[in-house]
């Protein structure tokens, strides 16, 4: 018996006996059955899902390598590229290298923490790392916060055996991985300025060994890509990120940054870490544990703070100042991991508290509910982005506008513009969009492979427009195919009233004539599209087609949302269409169709206040109609319109609840 207990510690190197090895067996098994369930879950949902605007935009760039894009260096790019190489047109194919990364971030807090705890604390900090909700979720998308968390954990794992060993291959491998993350992200520079300053500002003398040199001069090469796509450009791709896309005006709504990390994170598992923050920090005379540590000294535990709360101080500091639109709750994520290491000691700590004034069931129920309740987050999130996927069966159940459609609907467009296309006589028209990743999605399903887009908005904000004005894919590229046949696309669901206006002004700007050729509704309408002819592109100056048929304005005066109709409702307001004009308005209860109303009352008053002056109709802009309610239930109803243009092209538009009393008969 004492020979095997013998076998079984050397075995586990942290083991002193069976029981201990047991236990290292146990939490393994809980570790791969949880990885094992997350990574079935992102598998099948990475294949249902559609790429959006991001993935979609990464793996558009893999299609011109280049070693930087307006947004951000090559590496993610190519990674969704050399997945998409697996499976062209497969989501799951372009996910795949960040799946895999995704499912290995796990293993590398594992190693990563092995360079000061022992292997059943590595092996808890590994599990409590999925515990982190988005830290289970990532791998899902093809986003670059996946492989960027990644060689952060590496790099900070090699730095950490390099600065106890002065081992040169720990030094070439921090080197090596901090290089290939500033391939990766700008954000990634955290990192390599936390390295440095460490190593420049703490005893020790580490910035004089060759082996340190040899880690800086390999990461510098990360640095390449950025200053190709910077220097060339005025450093416009880092002025962006630094400064344009943010006001620099204090916003109070910013303040919210904290709370918003604590609920994901979860609450639980948040003060867990901040209290792994603290015992990181506190100083002590020997290890924590049962053992030694394995590789780093006491001096070097400090190392997991300065990795760690550059990415929780700075953007919490900066979130007042950020835009709200543009910065994301998941930019700190990579400051919690290495919090991680203790976390498991702090976790002890905690529970050794609590035994000393509560019941042991109910201390190992709340300490069990910290992982549990982060673990769940991470499933939900999971699940919660999948929903997409399920978009027909459950917006019956939850209704419209809940469920985003961001991820769904893409292959069905797809597949209407194909028709389309196919159904077109004589040459192929030139395919021109409203935003940027609709026609990404058009080349990823072969259907466009060349398609222009007029985005200068969305593409502004993300930071792309700059590339496709490389790329020769922008709105003012779209001349060069003059005399072409144009099919305009805009996204009605992703658009106010104000910007369709402006991208038909601009689409009509382009070409003889502009008619419009088809719509497309999905999901009840959350996601809408709308198809226009255009006859021929013409050069820049000509005169611009007319009329151009702009999406019709409306208001109902009466009845107000949610109010209560009597036997015979008043149903009244103003619509008006420029150059085209209103020809009919008609009433709608639940979508279906009830009543026309009388159109061409006179209402100076809103020609007056639009400035209105290309409606044929004008002054005559009004709308009546007196509805017998008592032929429907009573309950709640939802209340629209649709205006019918001159050519005769309907728009649904003000929809509003109101109520059938049961007694307005």
């Amino acid at each position: 018996m004492r020979d095997q207990a013998e076998r079984i510690d050397s075995k586990f190197s942290a083991s002193p006996n069976q029981a201990e090895a047991a236990g290292w067996l146990g939490e393994f098994r809980w570790l791969a059955a949880a990885c094992g369930l997350l990574f079935l879950a992102k598998t099948w949902f990475a294949w249902r899902l559609d790429l959006y605007s991001d993935e979609i935009f990464y793996w558009l760039a893999s299609t011109r390598p280049a070693l930087a894009y307006s947004d951000l260096p090559f590496l993610t790019a190519l990674l969704a590229g050399l997945g998409s190489e697996l499976d062209p047109g497969n989501p799951l194919a372009t996910r795949s290298l960040f799946l895999i990364a995704g499912s290995c971030l796990p293993l590398a807090v594992y190693w990563m923490a092995l360079a000061w705890v022992w292997r059943r604390d590595a092996l808890q900090a590994a599990f409590l790392s999925i515990c982190i909700p988005l830290g289970g979720f990532f791998g899902l998308l093809a986003v670059p916060d996946v492989p960027m968390l990644l060689f952060g954990l590496l790099s900070l794992g090699f730095l950490a055996r390099a600065l106890q060993t002065d081992s040169r291959g720990c030094w070439l491998g921090a080197g090596l991985v901090m290089a290939l993350g500033l391939c990766t992200h700008y954000r990634f520079l955290l990192y390599p300025v936390a390295a440095l300053l460490y190593v420049l500002l703490t005893d020790g003398g580490h910035w004089r060994r060759r082996g340190f040199w040899l880690a800086a001069g390999v990461t510098a090469l990360g640095l390449l890509p950025l200053l190709w796509a910077n220097l060339p450009g005025n450093l416009g791709s880092a002025g962006f990120y630094f400064v344009e896309r943010h006001p620099w005006r204090f916003d109070a709504a910013g303040l919210w940054h904290i709370p918003v990390q604590s609920l994901l994170v979860t609450p639980p598992l948040h003060a867990l870490l901040l209290y792994s923050a603290w015992l990181t920090f506190k100083p002590r005379d020997k290890p924590w544990g049962t053992h030694p540590a394995k590789y780093c000294d006491n001096r070097h535990t400090r190392l997991l703070l300065w990795f760690s709360l550059p990415h929780l101080l700075a953007y919490a500091l900066l979130a007042p100042w950020a835009d709200a639109n543009s910065t994301t709750a998941h930019w700190p994520l990579p400051g919690y991991f290495p919090l991680l290491v203790f976390a498991p000691e702090a976790l002890r700590r905690t529970r050794s508290w609590l035994s000393r004034r509560w019941p042991q069931t109910n201390v190992r129920a709340l300490a069990g509910a910290i992982p549990a309740i982060g673990f769940a987050g991470a499933l939900l999130a999971i699940a919660g982005i999948g929903s997409q996927s399920w978009q027909n069966s459950l917006q019956p159940v939850l209704g419209a506008g809940v469920i985003s459609e961001k991820m769904a609907g893409w292959r069905e467009f797809s597949a209407h513009t194909a028709q389309l296309l196919a159904d077109e006589s004589g040459a192929a028209p030139v395919i021109v969009t409203g935003n940027y990743y609709t026609a990404a999605q058009l080349r990823y399903a072969e259907v466009a492979p060349d398609a222009y887009t007029l985005d200068t908005d969305k593409a502004v904000r993300d930071g792309r427009l700059r590339q496709f004005e490389l790329w020769r894919r922008s709105g003012g590229f779209v001349p060069e195919r003059a005399g072409e046949p144009m099919l305009f696309i805009t996204e009605d669901s992703a658009l106010n009233v104000e910007q369709k206006h402006a991208l038909l002004a601009r689409a009509c700007a382009m070409v003889e004539s502009l008619t419009q050729l088809s719509r497309l509704s999905q999901f009840g309408g959350d996601k809408r599209f709308s198809y226009y002819h255009g006859t021929a592109i013409v050069a820049p100056g000509s005169e611009s087609a007319a009329p151009c048929p702009y999406p019709p304005r409306a208001w109902i005066d009466q009845p107000l949302p949610g109010a209560e109709l009597p036997g015979t409702a008043l149903i009244s307001g103003w619509a008006y269409n420029e150059d085209l004009g209103v020809s009919a308005v008609r009433i709608y209860l639940d979508s279906e169709f009830v009543a026309e109303a009388e159109y061409g009352l006179p209402r100076p008053d809103v020609v007056t206040a639009t400035a209105l002056s290309s409606d044929p109709n004008q002054p005559n802009l009004g709308f009546e109609a007196r509805l017998d309610t008592g032929g429907f239930p009573g309950g709640q109803r939802e209340l629209s319109i649709g205006i019918i243009d001159s050519r005769g092209n309907e728009t649904r538009y003000g929809r509003r609840e109101i109520l059938l009393a049961d007694d307005r008969f």
